[in-house]
Order: structure tokens, then C-alpha cells, then sequence
């Protein structure tokens, strides 16, 4: 006999497990995957994924922090949510404590299924992500600031949002960037097992860039660690590029670095992107070319072909040439080195002037602005500083100011003298012979530096009228014969 009564025993729980099961065994029996029954989620819990390896994370292993809820069906009094403690246990009523850490959603479930059958008859369990604790993550290798990083879960958007976890570029933001000589094509996830040797991860960030492969921003695991190896040959078009990506440090990050040689002033420096002699501060990114400006500009004699930039990586110094004569020629902006902290730039010194290359040079924005220069002796005019183009030469300052015209009888025209303060403090002389028709020339017309200073003398025959007038000029009626005959004397000695 049929118990009328039958269809009031079965409870709502118990039709959505049958549902459940009708679901499966039509999937076993070939029906099509449409015909599965959707189970509806709990508002914020996260079920187990086992995606692979691009944006989908692996199934979720459990640790300690992680919040789960725990239901048994047709057992409401042991059905709430609980607490993984730090040793990766959880404490459940009746059976006490029961580890999973290192245990998936699904593994989880079954491991606490058969703790629950020594207390209760065939017992069905649904284990649920609640909140996931924050991952621990190694950034280590060519980056800023390599170390650990505690980086917080957060929910997605929707109705019923499940967990965001972060990927390889969000933790490499955390380290504020990666360095200008970072491999980012070898990058590598190790990822801990429990159960054998590390894993490792391939991630390549210029495919991400270059070709959009999002799958490449790899999304991580607790425990996990990127190691960012330095690059082999450092290509500074590549560089560049990456330097614009959200994994890279900032433009506006100050980078303190070194400058020496063939600059005006040489020394340490704090550099910023943009032009440093402007409001404007903080465009652009910190180069090579700030750094020189600075540093006041180049002197006449920079190499500015053979410019260095020294930088120390994870692997020891890398040597990075720089040709800001390309730079000029032809438009390569990839000349202009991006800076990174501790670098060191090295402006060596020409062998050979050129000429023509000379007055390019005056005319960027890395030679100074100008230069201050003293001509003194037997000049016409005030002796305040003559302020010259950068790289103005001997005759420039000669004529400037009408110093060494025809009308100017007491200098004398075929040589002058040359002082010149050096770096260690010593200051040189030398006498030029003036040749007011020739170009640059380190013999007869040299550039000139900052604070050169040039002395004109009197001519031969002003000399000796001057000489003339000073020993003459105690000669008066009273002087008598002798003396004029002793002063005479005196002045032909």
C-alpha cells in the first residue's frame, strides 16, 4: 500500500539533492550538458576552480585563516561557519580537530565526511569559501624592492561576487617595479607542493605586452615565488618600451644617481622625469639626459658617443653604451637611457674636436646655457664676467664688447694669456698667439670654459712710453742736469 503521506516526507533539501543526482545520471547516460541542473551559490562563497593555468586559478588550497562554512544535511545544529587555524586545522564539534590544510574544496569535503561517519550514519557535507585569507608572496630578482608580500583577497563585482586573486604583474607592483635591465620574457612562478618538488611556472610579460596573451599575467597561489632574472643584452628599445607598462616604477619615482667626467659640474644627483629647469618637473622619465642637465651641461670636450652608463644588477655591473650623437643625427630616442637608482654615468673625454660637431653641440639642451668668462688687461670696458654661448671660443671673447678692435692702440694683438682654473683645484697659463681668422683650434683658437680667464698685455711700444712716463715723471725744473742724466741712465739698464 502507497503512503499517501509520502510526497509531504520529502523535504527541500532532500529534493535538491535528488535533482542533483537525476542531473548526473542524465549526464552519465549522454544527455547533453545543458541538461545539468544549475546549483545556486551561496552569496560570497567561492567554489573550487581547476582551470589551468592563465587567468582560471588551480583549485584553491585551504590554510590557515581561510573562513569555510560547513553544512550537513538534515543536521542544522552542526551547520555554520568556521575558522581554519594556523596549523591548517579546523575544530568541529563531535569529532574535534581535523586538518586540511593544503587541501582543496572538494578534498576538504570528503576528509570531513569521513570524520563525521564515526558520530553519524552516511553523513552528506558541502564545504564553501566563505573569505580567503591573504596570500604570501615572494617578489624576488630584478625589481625595486624585492621581498614578501602580504597581498588581501577582495570580492569581485555582481550579485553573488566571488574572490579577485592577484596575479604576477599586481605582485610585481607591490616590489614598485621592475628594474630597466629585468628579463621579463623568463620569468618564474615556483610553486610549492605538498607532496614533492617545487613546481615551476614559465611567465613571459612581453608576450602580455606585445601581443595582449592576458593568459601570461599568471594569477597566483599562496606561497608562491616570481623570480625576475636579469637580462642578458640590454636592449634599450625594449626598455623603453616596458617602462610605459603598470609593472614598471613610476616616471615620478626620484632615482638617485652619480654623474662624473666631462660635465660642469660633477657629482651625485637626485633625478626626476621631465625637464629639471621647469615647473613641468614631473613629465617624461628620468634619462640620461636629465641627468647631464643637472649636472650643468657638457663641457667642449664630452665624448658624447662614448657615454656610459654603469648599473648595478642582481648578477653584478652591466655596462650600458650610450650615443647621444645618434640621438642627435637621427631621431633615436632609445639613446636616451632611462635611468633606474644607483646608476652611474660616465662622460669620458674626446679625443679630437670637431669643428662643426662643436657648434651642435652648443645648441642642445645638455650643453649649458651659457658660460662666464673674464677678459682683463688692456680692454676698453668694464671688467664684469663676459657672458658667451657654451663653447665660444677664444675670438669670440676677443671681439666681443669691441676688447680687441683696431681702435684699442694699448693692447697688444699677436698674443695674449690664458688662465685656467682645473678640477683639483690648480689653475694653468699659457700665451696663444692670436689669429683672428681661424676656427676652432686648440692651439691658436680654443673653446673656452666656464670662468677662463683671458689677459691682454700692452704692446711693445706702449710699454716703453708707459715706462718712459713713470721714471720721467719726477723730472721738474728743480731736478737739475745730474739727476735728468741719472734717470737717463736708469731707464736704458
Amino acid at each position: 500500500m502507497v503512503n499517501a503521506d509520502f510526497p509531504k516526507q520529502i523535504t527541500v533539501p532532500v529534493l535538491s539533492l535528488t535533482l542533483w543526482t537525476i542531473a548526473c545520471v542524465g549526464i552519465s547516460l549522454g544527455f547533453p550538458a545543458c541538461a545539468t541542473a544549475q546549483l545556486r551559490l551561496r552569496p560570497g562563497a567561492v567554489m573550487a576552480q581547476s582551470g589551468g593555468l592563465g587567468r582560471s586559478p588551480e583549485r584553491y588550497k585551504l590554510g590557515g585563516g581561510d573562513r569555510i562554512q560547513i553544512e550537513i544535511l538534515e543536521v542544522p545544529e552542526l551547520t555554520r561557519g568556521y575558522e581554519v587555524l594556523s596549523d591548517g586545522s579546523v575544530n568541529l564539534p563531535l569529532v574535534g580537530l581535523v586538518s586540511i590544510r593544503g587541501r582543496t574544496l572538494v578534498e576538504a569535503t570528503n576528509i570531513i565526511r569521513n570524520a563525521y561517519r564515526r558520530v553519524l550514519k552516511d553523513p552528506i557535507v558541502t564545504v564553501s569559501l566563505i573569505a580567503a585569507r591573504p596570500l604570501n608572496v615572494g617578489v624576488i630578482g630584478e625589481v625595486t624592492r624585492p621581498g614578501n608580500f602580504i597581498i588581501s583577497l577582495t570580492p569581485g563585482p555582481g550579485v553573488a561576487p566571488s574572490v579577485q586573486y592577484p596575479t604576477v604583474t599586481q605582485a610585481i607592483r607591490l616590489a614598485e617595479g621592475v628594474t630597466g635591465v629585468a628579463d621579463i620574457r623568463n620569468i618564474r612562478v615556483r610553486r610549492p607542493q605538498p607532496d614533492g618538488p617545487d613546481r615551476i611556472l614559465n611567465v613571459n610579460l612581453w608576450k602580455f605586452l606585445q601581443e595582449g596573451d592576458i593568459s601570461q599575467d599568471l594569477i597566483l597561489q599562496d606561497r608562491d615565488t616570481i623570480e625576475i632574472p636579469t637580462v642578458a643584452n640590454f636592449n634599450q628599445a625594449e626598455s623603453r618600451q616596458f617602462a610605459t607598462a603598470n609593472f614598471s616604477p613610476p616616471p615620478e619615482k626620484p632615482r638617485s644617481i652619480s654623474i662624473v667626467g666631462e660635465v660642469t659640474r660633477p657629482g651625485p644627483y637626485v633625478v626626476i622625469g621631465g625637464n629639471t629647469t621647469s615647473d613641468l618637473s614631473r613629465q617624461g622619465f628620468p634619462t640620461v639626459i636629465r641627468a647631464i642637465q643637472l649636472a650643468g651641461g657638457i663641457t667642449p670636450d664630452a665624448d658624447i658617443r662614448q657615454i656610459q652608463v654603469r648599473r648595478i644588477t642582481r648578477r653584478g655591473e652591466q655596462i650600458i653604451a650610450v650615443n647621444l650623437w645618434q640621438f642627435l643625427e637621427s631621431g633615436d630616442g632609445a639613446q636616451d637611457t632611462i635611468l633606474q637608482e644607483g646608476d652611474t654615468i660616465i662622460v669620458p673625454k674626446a679625443t679630437i674636436v670637431n669643428p662643426a660637431e662643436a657648434g651642435v653641440l652648443a645648441n642642445t639642451n645638455f650643453a649649458p646655457a651659457g658660460i662666464s668668462v673674464y677678459v682683463v688687461g688692456e680692454v676698453r670696458t668694464a671688467l664684469d664676467p663676459v657672458r658667451l654661448p657654451a663653447n665660444a671660443t677664444l675670438n669670440q671673447a676677443l671681439i666681443s664688447r669691441g676688447f680687441f678692435g683696431y681702435e684699442n692702440t694699448r693692447a697688444r694683438r699677436n698674443k695674449i694669456e690664458l688662465v685656467r682654473l682645473n678640477n683639483d683645484g690648480t689653475a694653468t697659463k699659457r700665451t696663444i698667439e692670436v689669429d683672428l681668422t681661424q676656427g676652432i683650434n686648440e692651439e691658436i683658437n680654443p673653446q673656452l670654459r666656464n670662468n677662463d680667464m683671458i689677459i691682454v698685455s700692452r704692446s711693445g711700444l706702449i710699454n716703453l712710453v708707459d715706462r718712459m712716463n713713470t721714471i720721467l715723471a719726477p723730472v721738474g725744473p728743480a731736478t737739475g742736469v745730474l739727476n735728468f742724466i741719472n734717470v737717463i741712465r736708469n731707464l736704458f739698464r
